[in-house]
């Protein structure tokens, strides 16, 4: 059966691989915790095959999953950093580009009411 997402099917090179960089590190994180995958699977409430999806860095799994994992080894502080503003150095030139150089012309007072 072919994915209804073609992102599932054939992401970016550049998605997939920093998937299955992902995937690579959370194993290294549990491995180094001497943490089975059944023992974390069930740490979050998932089965065996949905952590070992995620150690391979699959593009079907969810977001949740890989938060879930970050959580259960206590690296949720990393999850916040992910497309951080301060760290957008492109959004923050595009932004500054986009900026008023002048404030608006203030207009006349009024004195009718």
């Amino acid at each position: 059966m072919a994915a209804r997402n073609p992102l599932l099917a054939a992401p970016p090179y550049q998605v997939e691989q920093a998937l299955k960089t992902l995937g690579a590190n959370l194993r290294t994180a549990r491995l180094r915790r001497n943490l089975s995958i059944e023992d974390i699977a069930a740490k979050i409430g998932v089965g065996r095959h949905v952590v070992a999806d995620a150690e391979k860095g699959k593009p079907s799994t969810g977001i949740a999953i890989y938060a879930g994992l970050l959580w259960a080894f206590g690296l949720t502080e990393q999850l916040a950093r992910i497309a951080d503003p301060d760290a957008d150095e492109e959004g923050r030139l595009l932004a500054k580009r986009s900026e008023r150089v002048h404030a608006r012309s203030a207009k006349a007072l009024d004195n009718d009411f």
